[in-house]
């Protein structure tokens, strides 16, 4: 058992680098969009609902939110860590994946909440009835659906990041300070 004395010490906190191999970003992406639950769900419990429209399951548009943005963040990820060298560590690879979910989920809910508000209100036969269309829709998809949607991004996001921080990137080699330059400035 070892101990933990310092902070470097704790999980995830060890420095990392990507990893040079295109198979292993491909693999990360692929991982990253495969969620279990998401994946087994389908298996499970097949769409009833492929055609794409408004009555398409919701479990297939999750998927292909996730097979366009994981590799989308993972470039994002790896052009911000060759700019800045940030994340550095597997859990600001994880976090990143976290918080940026998160966002994406909150804004596709909302996007989907205005589409629907504006079909339901156009499809009803008067003012009133349409205003009603509107308020309805906007309570039950934005209001209802926005933490449910958060909270089911930033569980996806996890897994996307957990997936990236442990098969697009390796820990990085040790460099010693010989000289003393390489302090930390930020401290």
């Amino acid at each position: 058992m070892s101990r933990l004395d310092r902070i470097e010490d704790l999980p995830g906190l060890k420095r990392v680098a990507p990893k040079r191999s295109t198979q292993r970003f491909v693999l990360a992406w692929l991982a990253a969009a495969a969620w279990p639950p998401l994946i087994l769900t389908l298996v499970v419990w097949p769409p009833e609902n492929w055609a794409s429209g408004v009555d398409t399951d919701w479990r297939l548009v999750l998927l292909v939110v996730g097979l366009i943005a994981a590799p989308i963040g993972l470039r994002l990820l790896l052009r911000g860590h060759a700019e800045s060298g940030r994340p550095s560590t597997r859990l600001g690879v994880v976090a990143r994946f976290m918080v940026f979910g998160g966002l994406l989920a909150a804004a596709v809910q909302i996007l989907i909440a205005l589409i629907m508000s504006l079909l339901s209100a156009f499809s009803a036969q008067s003012l009133v009835q349409g205003l009603g269309a509107l308020e309805t829709t906007l309570l039950i998809f934005g209001v209802a659906g926005l933490p449910l949607a958060i909270l089911v991004g930033v569980s996806y996001a996890l897994w996307a990041g957990l997936c990236v921080a442990f098969i697009a990137f390796s820990p990085a080699p040790v460099v010693k300070d010989r000289m003393g330059l390489m302090r930390d400035r930020a401290v």
